[in-house]
């Protein structure tokens, strides 16, 4: 075996060019491959993360049934239907005075987008608008300033809260509490900054929102749908005692295909299900080139056979048997598929090292044995016909062969 794989070394190497050439399927799929389930698995370590900063006693009621039987997203619903405008603010007070000993807090919210507009500087933006005990219930709190108060909801005042990536996109530098900005055509005073946070519950990242008092948003900007009601359990209360017993109110006054109530476990293991599906469908799609590049392997090993003709006669003759050359033949293809892996998954590492600061990307010890295991696989799939070839040369016709 020392001198096989010495051999298959030296082969590789007299034709470097065309090793390499050989390789680059390989190496383009095993990369591909890596790195978009790289990707994958980042953002699923992300969005697992978020939630865990939102903590595990936090409860949402939607409107309709987004989420299907089995973790799915839909259902039999149009999206229409599953986003009537059913949720009202009077069954919130009813939810947190029903069940005062399971409940600690709630609220609600609206989202709109809207042009956001400061001297020069103009973008659409979200819009979220909800009560001052936003900050306890998503356990946040004000970076710069202070967060809007009761009274600013009540009142209806012209204020807001930027979330840190929208204060850095409209300021920069500048210190923006007390500045103004208008949304649509009013104009409204920035009394804070909310800490970094991340991603959103159903939206974008917490960071890229402005936020406003509700009745604001209602009054202003004519937004009546409610997305949402977001509820804090008790400590120590089982959180499908809390759902239960929410859902057995909102009965009072809905049907119970008009809403839904679902906890931190629920929507995480709806949206793994989705990325789950995303990373393998990008993976299965990237994969396609690694079959191009094994049938380029089993090309040029077809070719090398040929090429070598005399030599696996003169082996033969000297006593090799069928058995060594097909071994002799099938390493050389497992190395070219195995170095074409390795150069992949480098390229891989290194492309995912390049995305962190932008995109979550995070390669696993799992990425690593497939792309090991799937290059080796196919080196030895895709050499097995010129390994079998070479082995079932007859010696006197390859030792006249010219």
């Amino acid at each position: 075996m020392r001198d096989i794989f010495i051999v298959a070394i030296k082969a590789i190497i007299v034709n470097k060019v065309r090793s390499l050439l050989t390789m680059l399927g390989v190496i383009i799929g095993v990369g591909s491959v890596v790195l978009l389930t790289s990707i994958g698995t980042g953002l699923q370590a992300y969005v697992e993360d978020q939630f865990a900063a939102l903590g595990t006693d936090t409860i949402y009621v939607v409107p309709g049934t987004p989420f299907a039987e089995g973790g799915g997203v839909g259902g039999q619903q149009s999206v229409i239907e599953r986003t009537k405008p059913v949720l009202k603010k009077q069954y919130l007070k009813e939810i947190l005075h029903d069940n005062r000993d399971l409940i600690k807090d709630g609220l609600l919210m609206a989202m709109s987008i809207k042009n956001v507009k400061y001297g020069d500087k103009e973008k659409k933006i979200s819009l979220l608008g909800t009560t001052a005990n936003f900050e306890t219930v998503y356990n946040t709190k004000a970076e710069k300033g202070d967060w809007f108060t009761k009274i600013d909801n009540e009142k209806k005042s012209s204020v807001v809260m930027l979330g840190p990536t929208v204060a850095e996109e409209f300021f920069g530098k500048i210190d923006p509490i007390g500045k103004k900005i208008k949304i649509g055509s009013k104009t409204y005073r920035v009394v804070g900054i909310l800490e970094e946070k991340g991603g959103g519950f159903g939206g974008p990242s917490f960071d890229s929102y402005i936020y406003l008092p509700l009745e604001t948003m209602y009054d202003d900007l004519d937004v009546q749908f409610i997305n949402n009601f977001t509820l804090e359990a008790k400590e120590g209360v089982l959180i499908k005692d809390a759902i239960k017993a929410v859902k057995k109110t909102l009965l009072k006054d809905m049907d119970e295909d008009e809403f839904t109530v679902v906890d931190q476990a629920k929507l995480l293991e709806t949206i793994n299900g989705i990325l789950g599906m995303f990373t393998i469908g990008l993976g299965g799609i990237s994969a396609i080139s690694l079959v191009v590049g094994g049938i380029g392997i089993m090309n040029i090993m077809l070719v090398s056979v040929t090429e070598r003709t005399r030599e696996i006669g003169l082996r033969k003759a000297l006593g090799a048997t069928p058995n060594t050359i097909l071994i002799q033949f099938l390493t050389e293809a497992a190395l070219l598929s195995i170095t074409g892996g390795m150069v992949g998954l480098i390229i891989a590492y290194l492309g995912s090292l390049a995305l962190q600061p932008y995109f979550p990307a995070k390669v696993t010890m799992d990425a690593v044995i497939m792309a090991f295991g799937v290059s080796t696989a196919v080196g030895l799939f895709f050499g097995a016909a010129p390994a079998k070839k070479a082995a079932g040369l007859s010696p006197i016709e390859a030792l006249r062969y010219e």
